[in-house]
């Protein structure tokens, strides 16, 4: 090997290499170890593209069986989608054109394939190459991770986007005076335009205001003990009358926290109108549970029905309220104790309980999937509780006929075919049915990226696409995309 920048050895690569000949000649033994050290694994490659004689410095790659590649064009060891790549690099190297680091997929004999950055250099003699390989694997993996990492940073983003288009919508739109407070400052963070137009032109410009100056100065001092007590209790349980600009106010608060910093909604409604919208608000309130197509049920504390709407009536297939009022819940609820125990005591517990899976029997004991929400209310005269039931059928039916036949088979069918079909034949048809299952997940999860779905299951992509042509679930045609 020759030391100058004119070496056929390493003419390719760019720039005068070791240009004071300090170098001096090299053995064979010293070069073999030069060379063979600028990489994972070294390949020496004739003038037909034949893989001659290989170099191996990394343990996984020797485990992977890549000394099954000498004797073999070296074309014919890599994917399909690769073998162009091998033909580019071996035309640059041989008519000495600037060579590039390439990501080749070589396949091992078991069929798996590895991820290799190959430089391909004109050898000089005979028209041999030598082509120095790194194993890319680690890298393609950390992309890959940075790659899941992204979409769901960008997932993420766009629901937080979302909600805050919501929240903004919510708040804008609302007829009732909203303000947020600086639980530190006592400033007004935010405003909505029900608020400026409750307490008139002025105070047309709310935001940076003290909270307790848009109240008149006797009320200032109620003003900021509301604040004191809501940072305190964290729930104010009833509403403050306070004036501003000689106008009552109904003015309730609610503690939340948000980017770190303690901050204060407080609710504003004229004092006057109060009682006159609650008065007309309740009919109307009654009528809306009463006309709601998910049934619905109040209860006390034993759990004895207080009241239910007309869906729940059809739920448990009674003909009149009268019949159900003063009927225990517990004669309707669940299969036994156990579900109807685990919803109750996460109620009790954490005062809410949201798309709990049970059984409903009605007074038939005919029983049906579905989906309760449940919230206690502790704070009236005595504890009560309110559930809504939503029927699953149709969702499980939609389910159903999407899933293949076999998936739908129950336990009792299968045994059935003990001792007319044989065992070898009912494994052979569960086991395809899961592998087709598995491969239809892994190609929606990475968004029919073939590619990444063979390294999800960890298959070789040629047993990825034989798979999905013996299933029927793709071109083999479109196997390169």
């Amino acid at each position: 090997m020759e030391a100058q920048g004119s070496s056929p050895v390493l003419g390719s690569l760019t720039g005068p290499l070791f240009s004071r000949g300090k170098l001096g000649d090299l053995d064979s033994a010293v070069a073999q170890k030069v060379v063979a050290a600028g990489g994972d694994i070294t390949l020496i490659i004739d003038c037909h593209g034949v893989i001659q004689d290989m170099a191996i410095g990394n343990d996984e790659i020797a485990r992977d069986g890549a000394i099954a590649w000498l004797d073999q064009a070296w074309s014919d060891t890599v994917t399909l989608d690769s073998r162009h790549k091998i033909d580019e690099m071996l035309r640059d190297a041989m008519s000495g054109t600037r060579s590039q680091w390439r990501e080749v997929n070589q396949v091992t004999p078991s069929l798996n394939s590895m991820m290799v950055r190959y430089l391909a250099i004109n050898a000089g003699r005979e028209g041999h190459i030598i082509a120095i390989g790194r194993d890319d694997r680690t890298t393609s993996k950390i992309q890959q991770r940075l790659l899941e990492a992204q979409q769901a940073m960008e997932r993420d983003y766009s629901r937080l986007r979302d909600a805050e288009a919501r929240y903004r919508l919510l708040f804008n739109l609302s007829g009732e005076g909203l303000v947020i407070v600086d639980c530190t400052t006592r400033r007004i963070q935010e405003a909505n335009p029900a608020a400026e137009r409750l307490l008139g032109d002025a105070h047309s410009n709310l935001v940076g205001e003290f909270f307790v100056r848009i109240f008149d100065p006797p009320s200032q001092d109620e003003a900021s003990s509301l604040l004191a007590v809501v940072h305190s209790a964290t729930r104010l349980k009833s509403k403050i009358r306070l004036f501003s600009d000689g106008r009552p106010f109904l003015v309730s608060a609610s503690l939340f926290r948000r980017d770190g910093a303690t901050q204060c909604l407080a609710r504003l409604a004229p004092g006057t109108h109060e009682e006159s919208v609650s008065a007309d608000a309740a009919p109307l309130l009654n009528e809306v549970l009463e006309s709601m197509p998910d049934a619905f049920v109040v209860t006390d504390n034993a759990l004895t029905i207080l009241t239910a709407n007309a869906a729940f009536l059809d739920l448990v297939r009674i003909a009149a309220k009268p019949q159900l009022l003063g009927q225990s819940l517990n004669r309707f609820l669940g299969r036994g104790s156990l579900d109807r125990n685990i919803l109750l005591d996460n109620l009790r517990e954490h005062g809410a309980v949201r798309s709990f899976s049970m059984v409903v029997r009605d007074q038939f004991d005919s029983s049906e999937e579905v989906e309760v929400s449940a919230v206690m209310a502790p704070d009236g005269p005595e504890t009560c509780f309110g559930f809504t039931f939503r029927s699953v059928r149709r969702r499980q039916s939609e389910w159903s006929k999407n899933n293949p036949p076999l998936l739908r088979q129950s336990v009792e069918q299968l045994t059935e075919l003990v001792g007319r079909v044989k065992l070898k034949e009912l494994v052979r048809e569960t086991t395809d049915l899961v592998e087709r299952l598995c491969i239809e997940a892994a190609l929606e999860l990475t968004k029919n990226n073939r590619a990444s779905a063979a390294e999800v299951l960890g298959l070789s992509r040629q047993s990825l696409y034989s798979k999905m042509h013996r299933f029927g679930l793709g071109k083999l045609a479109d196997s390169a995309n």
